[in-house]
């Protein structure tokens, strides 16, 4: 017998929402189909089935691919929702396809930021323009011009007071493609420089710096940010445990690295078992955070091979996790 509402299984009076994301991960469902892990600009993390994707004549499975960002029409199941129609926004993974280090480099930002947002459909507009300018200098690595440098994080890896997704979260933001770049604007980026004030762009820098700027460096610069926006930025500047300060009047020298502490620690603080990284070390951890590229590109091969070495330690300490992704990402 019918309900007043209507028949059993009718969800006809359901509404679909709209919303733009990255797909971080998919999942094989059955035969044809494919469950969509999704970091959205409004809803956060997403879990939805796209029907029939993987089917050959499939309308809209190759838009539902990691690395892309879609816009996406959604509609809430019991269970999992259901993706219905998907457009492209970008496809950031048409240039680290043929390219391995990038393309390691951008699996583990996926992943992290899966990591980063354990509560599905929890906003998380900060990660998601984080990643979304991540992907982009990542692909953008041999084209400096084309960078640009994010605000809302400070030197020492804190929050600014204000950051652009103050005005992103009102729903002014002129464009998609607008706001996202929006979120690399400042003296804190990901892809651009800081040491040139007033100027646009990697471009600035004395030389060419597209042999220097690696996936690796994006990537740490990513994950470090990453971690500032959750509260787990290492401290640099002054003593995880005690916080003396090396500026004056203290300067008291740092000497070690301790993951468990928080940071780079003195003498006094220092665990049994702590590492010791060189001086160079943590300027190019600091300069990766406040996005110092003409810094960070200056700096030698061990130190970044020992940066990325602390930045992955302390990445998966503090989620608790492995990423698995890091295994494979070319630190030589």
């Amino acid at each position: 017998m019918a309900r007043p509402g209507g028949d059993v299984g009718d969800n006809r009076g359901v509404q679909g929402y709209r919303d733009d994301g990255v797909v971080l991960r998919t999942q094989k469902l059955g035969e044809a189909d494919r469950i969509i892990t999704l970091l959205t600009r409004q809803n956060g993390r997403v879990r939805a089935v796209a029907k029939g994707v993987r089917r050959t004549k499939s309308r809209f499975g190759a838009r539902l691919e990691p690395f892309t960002h879609v816009d996406v029409l959604i509609y809430p199941g019991r269970s999992l929702d259901t993706i219905t129609q998907a457009e492209v926004i970008r496809a950031y993974g048409r240039p680290l396809a043929t390219d391995y280090p990038r393309y390691t480099a951008g699996t583990a930002m996926l992943e992290t930021a899966e990591r980063l947002t354990p509560v599905e459909k929890e906003p998380a507009i900060r990660q998601f323009l984080l990643l979304i300018g991540g992907l982009r200098a990542l692909g953008e690595a041999l084209e400096p011009d084309g960078l640009d440098e994010p605000d809302g994080l400070d030197e020492a890896g804190g929050l600014d007071e204000a950051g652009p997704e103050d005005e992103l979260a009102t729903g002014d933001a002129p464009t998609r493609d607008a706001s996202t770049r929006d979120a690399f604007d400042g003296d804190t980026a990901i892809g651009g420089t800081a040491g040139t004030a007033g100027t646009a762009g990697a471009g600035a820098v004395a030389g060419d710096p597209r042999e220097s700027r690696e996936p690796r460096l994006v990537l740490d610069s990513y994950l470090l940010r990453s971690l500032a926006l959750e509260g787990y930025a290492p401290s640099l500047r002054e003593c995880a445990r005690c916080g003396t300060a090396t500026v004056p009047p203290n300067n008291v020298p740092l000497v070690a690295f301790a993951i468990a502490a928080g940071g780079m620690v003195c003498a006094n603080c220092r665990p049994p078992g702590a590492a010791s990284p060189a001086p160079q070390t943590v300027a190019l951890m600091r300069a990766l955070v406040r996005g110092d590229w003409d810094l960070a590109m200056r700096s030698e091969r061990r130190h970044r091979v020992e940066c990325s070495g602390l930045v992955a330690a302390y990445l998966q300490w503090h989620l608790e996790h492995s990423i698995r992704s890091l295994r494979h990402v070319e630190r030589a």
